[in-house]
């Protein structure tokens, strides 16, 4: 949405259960946040319906405002800067490496936004777009812990400029200091989207923030955390219930039922 385009931005916040207009100051920033994570969903469906992922403003608004689905980070990270844009923060976009077993991923791996408020005079992490990551905004320029409803997170500097991001003692992703544009990560989104080498194209995920924990539903399996108790229910083989679990959990509305080829 361009910076002139108030009636998409409203859209953008009825979306998420926001009342307009909002001043953009941090205590905002961080509800945003947080409110973004409890009704738009992170989920990678898209790649197993065929449908195409396009890393452009109009094709994000269509999906994630209009049709009210979710997206993985390029998608919900790349469309929510441009509302906070809108909303009058400073915003640019930074490439990180999600941690792995074997080290970090490649450069591009991850999409995280470092925002900037008139009232604050210290940048902010902005992540909706990494699942189970931090509730609200972490200051950037803190080297101390820093407590959420996620965790303990820490940011931790590396010798080359990038910074670590660590959960609760363990990294969860580096991130460059080097601004990017959307267009950057579009080879490495087309990477995820179709290598069978993806962690995306392996496996099939829908998940959201609720009030008491996380509800997702990986292929058949409905997993949800009620106060860090985890319980997992198979849905069967009946496409049916699959569906009503998508429409009832993420208000997601789709034809078929998304499998892993």
């Amino acid at each position: 949405m361009s910076a002139v385009d108030i009636a998409a931005a409203r859209a953008y916040l009825e979306r998420i259960g926001v009342s307009s207009p909002v001043e953009p100051d941090a205590e905002t920033l961080a509800d945003l946040q947080e409110r973004h994570l409890y009704t738009v969903p992170f989920e990678n469906l898209s790649i197993h319906l065929g449908e195409p992922i396009v890393i452009e403003e109009q094709p994000l608004f269509d999906k994630i405002v209009t049709r009210r689905r979710g997206g993985f980070c390029y998608e919900v990270n790349g469309l929510f800067s441009m509302l906070l844009r809108t909303l009058g923060y400073q915003v640019t976009l930074h490439a990180a490496r999600a941690a792995t077993p074997d080290g970090f991923g490649p450069p591009f791996d991850h999409l995280a936004l470092r925002v900037s408020t008139p009232d604050s005079p210290w940048p902010w992490l902005v992540d909706v777009g990494f699942g189970a990551f931090t509730h609200r905004p972490l200051r950037l320029d803190s080297r101390g812990d820093q407590h959420d409803a996620a965790g303990r997170f820490q940011i931790v500097d590396e010798d080359d400029g990038d910074v670590v991001i660590l959960k609760d003692g363990l990294p969860e992703y580096r991130l460059e200091r080097r601004a990017r544009e959307l267009a950057d990560f579009e080879p490495t989104c087309w990477w995820q989207t179709t290598s069978p080498k993806s962690h995306f194209t392996r496996s099939l995920v829908c998940s959201r923030l609720t009030s008491t924990g996380r509800i997702t539903l990986s292929g058949r399996m409905l997993i949800e955390t009620i106060d860090g108790e985890k319980t997992e229910r198979p849905l069967g083989p009946d496409d049916a219930t699959v569906l009503d679990a998508y429409r009832e959990h993420f208000g997601i509305n789709l034809d078929k039922v998304p499998a892993v080829a």
